[in-house]
């Protein structure tokens, strides 16, 4: 079991939601509430949470499991922010900054892994 609050990993994905929160809030439409605003703030909060769990596990494999979920949680943020501003809800220099701090903590998320013990990423299953 590691702790996960002393994680820079866990640190910069957590500031990280707290920023599209505030985003959703300012900049999203209110009839959005229950779909993109949600979404994106699921997908984003889905980051940390997976970190956090997966520290609170017992194994490397677990950890790792729980890493890949959290990479593919900023994969799915990495798409819904192109579409806020695909639909003009976002301007294009907010995303780049969104964007390049969703492509670091993917960078991360990958090095972290990467630095796991080879048993811990072996047995971890492809999704079919």
């Amino acid at each position: 079991m590691r702790e996960y609050h002393s994680l820079e990993i866990w640190k910069r994905s957590h500031q990280f939601t707290l920023n599209v929160y505030e985003l959703t809030k300012t900049f999203f439409p209110k009839e959005e509430l229950f779909v993109l605003t949600s979404q994106l703030r699921r997908s984003v909060t889905s980051i940390p949470t997976n970190i956090a769990e997966g520290c609170g596990r017992k194994t490397n494999t677990e950890l790792a499991r729980f890493l890949q979920i959290s990479l593919g949680s900023a994969a799915e943020s990495e798409y819904q922010l192109l579409l806020a501003k695909d639909l003009h809800y976002i301007s294009d220099d907010i995303f780049n900054k969104f964007n390049s701090e969703i492509i670091e903590i993917k960078k991360m998320l990958n090095a972290f892994i990467q630095h796991l013990p080879p048993d811990a990423k072996s047995e971890i299953k492809p999704n079919p």
